[in-house]
């Protein structure tokens, strides 16, 4: 278990970390379309959830290749973890400024934090407990599906308040 306590606390610390230099990727690339498909192109809250997103899922592979003979349940539990981080993001977000009215960058920044920590927390309790193995597919389906989603809607944005700046 030690091993996969420290792979959680990298984990945390890779997708801080990357998570906070993909938001200035896009415009450092020139506002490159394709590294849009994966770094934030806008300040919606959509475009948001890919600094939890495509770093996590990137770190997740990582985890999966080098914990999947001591840990057999991490192949359930990354995905299971990468997804309730990334919707960690607009349900925290949502609710502080439902409830106060107006964002802040420091809660913003925090709420961040506090979605990729959520994640790994997610990932370290469905690895040793085992509970979503039976769900397997179906959490790797819809992690596949909303990486889709993220690149389709990068520059097709529905028009709902999700997909608009605040």
């Amino acid at each position: 278990m030690k091993d996969l306590k420290r792979s959680c606390i990298i984990g945390d610390l890779f997708v801080i970390i990357t998570g906070t230099l993909a938001h200035f990727v896009y415009d450092w690339s020139g506002q490159n379309d394709i590294v849009g498909f994966f770094t934030p192109v806008s300040e919606s809250t959509w475009e948001h959830m890919k600094l939890c997103f495509f770093p996590m899922l990137l770190y997740s592979l990582y985890m999966w290749w080098s914990l999947r003979d001591t840990h057999p349940c991490i192949c359930s539990a990354l995905p299971a973890g990468v997804l309730a981080g990334t919707f960690t993001i607009p349900v925290l977000f949502y609710t502080y400024t439902g409830i106060i009215g107006k964002s802040f960058l420091p809660v913003d920044i925090g709420i961040f934090v506090v979605s990729v920590i959520v994640a790994f927390y997610i990932i370290y309790k469905l690895t040793i407990s085992c509970k979503v193995r039976r769900y397997t597919g179906l959490l790797w389906l819809t992690t596949v599906i909303l990486g889709l989603c993220f690149i389709l809607f990068t520059y097709l944005p529905p028009n709902i308040g999700l997909f608009r700046e605040p």
